[in-house]
């Protein structure tokens, strides 16, 4: 339920940041007229200075409306699955993103926490710096330390287990992403299909093979590919980048119990002495 929550928190910022984009443009647009009326009253030099913001704002226009006509030219229908596509599979990297930042710690610090805990026999102390430490690490630490009363293969047996549920929490919803990344070409595709179909339809209205009419045609259905492509690619770059961190935090996690498996097999003979 709190990620249903915090995917509908997401998906929402990015639709009001979109919101926000054409109301800043919008102001711009104000703010560019204003300016033209006041140069008009002053004089040449203030006139001059004014020139290059106001083709700025020309310029930002320009690919606003060049984006909105391309997407208008490949149909609603088709693109706005795509953008719905894009979005959802933003909201999943974000999440993602969020998640795995948050789940890094300072294992050589946990580690040495633990082990000067253990030192001590102070199996409490060191399960509460495990319990006070976010991340997977600290998790399968705690684990591990919750069964140190019960020998060294049932603590090995409880850190190997809960080590899967957490590298298993680690790849959550990259699944999803991954399916974003097959579908958004695929609409794109299907809007070209359907497209080309319309345009043979179109030249069989006409009675005659006009380039004109081909070409108005192929342009129109290959339009939603493009986009298609465009969207899987930016959701590929971040979904290899999410795999990146995993990866690191999986080592890392690996590492750090190996070195916790070290100290607890250490306590376990200072006990028995």
């Amino acid at each position: 339920m709190k990620k249903l929550i915090s995917l509908v928190a997401i998906m929402g910022v990015l639709f009001l940041g979109t919101t926000q984009v054409s109301f800043a443009q919008d102001a711009k647009k104000d703010t560019a007229k204003t300016e033209t009326v006041d140069s008009a009253k002053a004089d040449t030099s203030a006139a001059t200075q004014v020139t290059p913001a106001g083709d700025e704002v020309v310029a930002e226009t320009s690919f606003h409306q060049v984006l909105k006509e391309k997407f208008i030219q490949g149909g609603a229908g088709w693109m706005t699955p795509i953008l719905i596509v894009l979005v959802l599979g933003l909201a999943l990297v974000i999440e993602r993103l969020i998640y795995l930042s948050m789940s890094r710690t300072n294992t050589e610090k946990l580690i040495q926490k633990v082990e000067e805990a253990l030192q001590t026999n102070d199996v409490e102390g060191a399960k509460d710096v495990c319990r006070n430490t976010r991340g997977p690490v600290a998790s399968v630490f705690y684990q591990g330390l919750d069964r140190f009363n019960e020998g060294i293969e049932n603590i090995e047996k409880a850190v190997v287990s809960y080590g899967g549920v957490q590298m298993g929490r680690l790849e959550s919803n990259l699944s999803w992403i991954g399916l974003f990344i097959a579908l958004a070409p695929m609409l794109g595709f299907l809007g070209t299909v359907v497209g080309m179909v319309q345009a043979f339809d179109d030249i069989e209205k006409a009675g005659d093979i006009s380039p004109t009419i081909v070409a108005g045609g192929m342009k129109v259905a290959l339009i939603t590919t493009v986009f298609g492509l465009i969207v899987a690619i930016i959701l590929q770059v971040m979904y290899n980048y999410i795999l990146s961190l995993i990866e690191k935090l999986v080592n890392e996690m690996e590492d750090g119990t190996i070195s916790f498996m070290d100290i607890i097999f250490r306590a376990q003979n200072t006990k028995k002495q």
